[in-house]
């Protein structure tokens, strides 16, 4: 009977382990993916990539070493992921941004979208060149992140209170400049909101001034 016994219950666990699966592992920052439940947390497929969820404002893949194409992590510090020279200077290099809340603190700068102009090459959502009398921006590498804001509108507001909203074309390249695709600029701060002249026109401020304080969110 004892016999009867062991061999039952060495049954029942042989069973039990052949059946056990893990569930399945859902991949981290960076890692190939194909769907959203691939990724882990808050991340979600962006190119075939797990990345942040704009969206949400997850800012898992930033951390201190500024890589990744998220926000910035450890406690939202965003740190430099090099230096770049330019022009006998040295301007930090930047693939990350501040964490994305409902009122994120930004510098506005004025761009020139135009074929010709200060803004270099086409914009990357599109391809194209823009009449700044659209309201367009260009956002921070890591707001911008990868392009997963392209044609998105976002709301801008300045310290007069007024506010108005803009589409997203373009990246303000915090990594790399002084060369012809960015019209001989450095790289972008990583709290750059880079406005066309319609832009600022609706904000009522004057473009002469060059940087503003503003506040962003999504639309």
């Amino acid at each position: 009977m004892a016999n009867i016994i062991l061999i039952t219950l060495s049954l029942f666990l042989a069973t039990g382990i052949t059946n056990f699966t893990p569930g399945n592992a859902q991949s981290s920052y960076n890692d190939p993916c194909k769907t959203l439940d691939d990724c882990a947390g808050q991340l979600i497929c962006i190119n075939g990539k797990c990345n942040d969820d704009p969206d949400v404002g997850s800012h898992t893949c930033g951390g201190s070493s500024g890589r990744g194409g998220g926000g910035g992590g450890g406690g939202g510090q965003c740190s430099p992921s090099g230096t770049l020279h330019c022009g006998g200077k040295l301007y930090p290099q930047y693939t990350c941004s501040p964490p994305i809340s409902s009122s994120t603190a930004a510098k506005l700068t004025w761009n020139d979208f135009s074929e010709g102009g200060d803004g270099g090459g086409p914009t990357e959502c599109d391809d194209q060149y823009h009449d700044n009398s659209e309201s367009i921006v260009a956002l921070s590498t890591g707001w911008y992140t990868g392009g997963s804001r392209c044609r998105k509108q976002i709301r801008i507001m300045a310290q007069n209170r007024r506010s108005t909203t803009a589409k997203v074309v373009d990246e303000c390249d915090s990594r790399y400049g002084c060369d012809k695709e960015h019209a001989g600029q450095p790289p972008c701060d990583n709290n750059i909101v880079d406005g066309s002249d319609a832009m600022w026109k609706a904000l009522g401020l004057d473009v002469d001034v060059g940087v503003m304080p503003v506040t962003w969110s999504m639309a």
